[in-house]
């Protein structure tokens, strides 16, 4: 497909199940559902929501820089949590990157994740 980028991310779970980390096309870009994994490939924060969450908005971050994109070119958030009554280490967390851009975000609460200790995975959609 013409005008298409796709975006490879550290997640070993990329090549397994057929995805990229982000997609952009045209002036959209689209990042998949990202959990914490640090640049060492391992979980950062085990058992700390705010932690996690800041790393993934981290990695997510990377992904929109290869595409061209930053934070400030995210119009929606997706928060799945796996513990929702902690919701608000996601907001602080959300609310430290996103509190001037102001996108629309949902938070869910989830049963569970691909793996137990991740606490949450978060998507976004950004236009140039």
């Amino acid at each position: 497909m013409s005008g298409r980028q796709n975006i490879s991310g550290n997640s070993p779970y990329e090549p397994i199940f057929g995805y990229s980390r982000a997609v952009r096309v045209g002036n959209q870009v689209f990042v998949a559902g990202t959990v914490a994994w640090g640049d060492d490939g391992k979980l950062v924060g085990e058992g700390d929501m705010y932690a996690q969450t800041k790393q993934t908005f981290r990695n997510i971050e990377k992904a929109l820089a290869q595409a061209g994109a930053t934070m400030a070119n995210v119009v929606r958030t997706r928060m799945f949590m796996t513990d929702v009554s902690r919701w608000e280490e996601v907001a602080k967390a959300h609310g430290e990157i996103f509190g001037e851009i102001r996108p629309v975000a949902t938070g869910i609460g989830i049963s569970a994740l691909v793996q137990p200790e991740f606490l949450i995975e978060i998507e976004v959609d950004a236009v140039l």
